[in-house]
């Protein structure tokens, strides 16, 4: 019997038409870029040293464009061996970068941890490029205490567009990469050749330009925080251990609290502490900027401006803890402060009522042992959409509240304030006083002027924010002896030599991150029962302060007094004579 196949009229197959064969034999573009993949990671696979050596290139090359602009940018008119050094320092973290991967183990973790880390870099890369970010360790305690609210406000359609190009395609190739099996043996035997001879290479580059190495380390410090990845990896392993090898038991640093006798009232004495968020003193009237932030504050007879206020950082996650505490910028730790006893711990053993009102993105653990309430977890009426909360809605039952009060009592109010990128969305449309205003987190994409108008709408809303509570304190005058300190956690670049947000390294940060406004407002009652002298006042306020003095001001404010009360730092002392 015969069988047909494909065919009524022959006895054989049907010849392919020639169209279809042509399209088989040239397989359109997807098949190209299949056929290209395929033959990348096969190449990529082939050797593990190939493998960690090119993707530590096309990571030093691509990922750290910022890195090599600041680093040429420093050579001025480079000669011959300057250019030569830039090619040493490009092959020395190449090779650091692959000694790095090629100590993982397996044909598939070097090829996932790469793919993480090309996803880290894209990331890094893109805040490097957009905002002039460091990425030190205080950037990054900032970066991991971030709450959804801030992420949200840095997220663009280019951000996007970005991690996706440079980060989570590359990675979706790289995860696909297989290594060759390799014994124990092999592994030890090749690899230790290779991981020495790179350990080598690196000593006779280092050598062979130690003095220009030497002096780059020593007069450029900074640029070593651009350095892509790595620069993530150190300042997250730091943070790691650091955090690990903490004490885990709360100690108790400032000793016995004891109350100051003096003073001639009667009445509980009643404090506002107002943090303000990200403003910074160059856009404050009160210290001299040419626009009219200030124009409730400027016509408030009663209120002292401190010219001259330092921060402890440049960053919340930094400063807000370090104001607390006794310590002061130079002794200050971070990590350790955690587990240290501070200012409102003292306050509270002293008998004072101490509450904390959030509307930023959490205490930094300074609240941790008093009562504190999050406005951006349990938003209230009008004043917030989604976890957005505009400042004035700190005072909502605060009237009520203060009817109630029989005790001495302070009042933390931790605001949101100018916190950028997005900071239009800072303040209500009824305070857009200065326009046009940058709407984008992409502030380099922004004209300045229009990103430097949005922020002085902060400023302004934040002197009708602190006027409000003025005019509260005086309300309650024949109740309390009140005094109101407003100072900010730090300051914010908004364009300045390229930079813009804040969290820049100290020793290196503009006058913009660290010159922060500083101001008080007392109630007559409680200037004549501390014998306040309002000539020697503003005569302090001209002198330098910073947020080292606030910890000894705020305490002696309450006439308390420890082992750790510094007097030379209460900014009140020299001009005091109640207690």
């Amino acid at each position: 019997m015969n069988v047909t196949t494909g065919s009524t009229t022959g006895t054989g197959p049907c010849p392919p038409h020639p169209r279809a064969a042509d399209t088989a034999d040239r397989g359109g573009p997807w098949a190209a870029l299949r056929r290209l993949d395929a033959g990348l990671r096969a190449w990529l696979g082939a050797s593990r040293l190939r493998f960690v050596l090119a993707f530590a290139t096309v990571l030093i090359a691509g990922y750290n464009l910022r890195f090599w602009q600041e680093t040429f940018a420093t050579l001025g008119e480079p000669a011959a061996k300057d250019l030569l050094f830039l090619v040493a320092l490009a092959l020395i973290l190449i090779v650091v970068h692959a000694l790095l991967l090629l100590l993982a183990p397996g044909r598939r973790l070097p090829a996932f941890l790469a793919a993480l880390l090309c996803l880290v870099a894209a990331i890094v890369a893109y805040f490097s490029d957009a905002y002039g970010v460091y990425f030190d360790k205080d950037m990054l305690r900032n970066v991991f205490q971030t709450d959804a609210a801030e992420t949200a406000g840095l997220l663009s359609g280019r951000l996007f567009a970005w991690f996706l190009l440079l980060g989570a395609l590359p990675a979706t190739f790289l995860a696909r990469v297989r290594l060759p099996e390799e014994s124990w043996r092999q592994r030890l035997g090749t690899g230790g050749l290779a991981f020495a001879g790179g350990l080598a290479f690196v000593a006779a580059l280092a050598l062979g330009f130690s003095a220009h190495l030497a002096a780059f380390l020593r007069e450029h410090k900074p640029l070593r925080y651009l350095v892509n990845p790595v620069n993530v990896i150190y300042g997250s392993v730091h943070l790691a251990l650091a955090d690990a090898s903490g004490t885990r038991t709360l100690r108790d640093i400032e000793g016995p609290v004891q109350r100051v006798a003096g003073g001639t009232g009667t009445k509980p004495l009643l404090v506002f502490l107002v943090v303000g968020e990200t403003a910074r003193a160059a856009s404050f009237e009160l210290g001299g900027y040419e626009r009219p932030t200030n124009p409730r504050l400027s016509h408030e007879p009663g209120v002292v401006y401190f010219s001259k206020a330092r921060s402890c950082g440049t960053s919340t996650a930094l400063s807000l803890p370090c104001m607390f505490s006794h310590l002061g910028r130079e002794r200050f730790d971070a990590e350790e402060a955690r587990y240290q006893t501070q200012l409102l711990d003292t306050l509270a053993r002293g008998g004072v009522d101490v509450e904390w009102r959030d509307n930023n993105s959490g205490c930094k653990h300074v609240c941790d042992r008093v009562r504190h309430v999050d406005y951006r977890e349990h938003p209230r009426g009008g004043l917030c959409a989604g976890e957005l909360c505009f400042d004035e809605v700190m005072l909502q039952g605060l009237e009520g509240e203060l009817r109630g009060l029989r005790r001495d009592t302070l009042i933390v109010f931790h605001q949101a304030g100018s916190h950028g990128p997005a900071y239009a969305e800072r303040y209500p449309p009824a305070f857009e006083t200065f326009a046009p205003t940058c709407r984008s987190p992409e502030l380099g994409r922004c004209e300045r002027q229009a990103v430097v108008n949005a922020y002085d709408n902060t400023i302004l809303y934040t002197d009708h924010n602190l006027a409000r509570q003025i005019e509260l304190l005086k309300a309650f005058e024949s109740e309390f002896d009140s005094l109101l300190i407003y100072v900010s956690d730090h300051g914010e670049s908004l364009g300045e030599n390229g930079l813009y947000l804040h969290a820049a390294p100290y020793f290196m940060a503009p006058d913009e991150q660290t010159h922060v406004p500083l101001l008080m407002w007392m109630s007559s009652g409680y200037r004549q029962r501390a014998g306040l002298d309002s000539a020697c006042l503003r005569k302090r306020a001209t002198a330098p302060a910073s947020h080292d003095d606030i910890y000894h001001t705020v305490l002696a404010a309450l006439r308390l007094r420890n082992a750790a009360y510094q007097r030379q730092q209460d900014l009140l002392a020299s001009c005091r004579r109640g207690w």
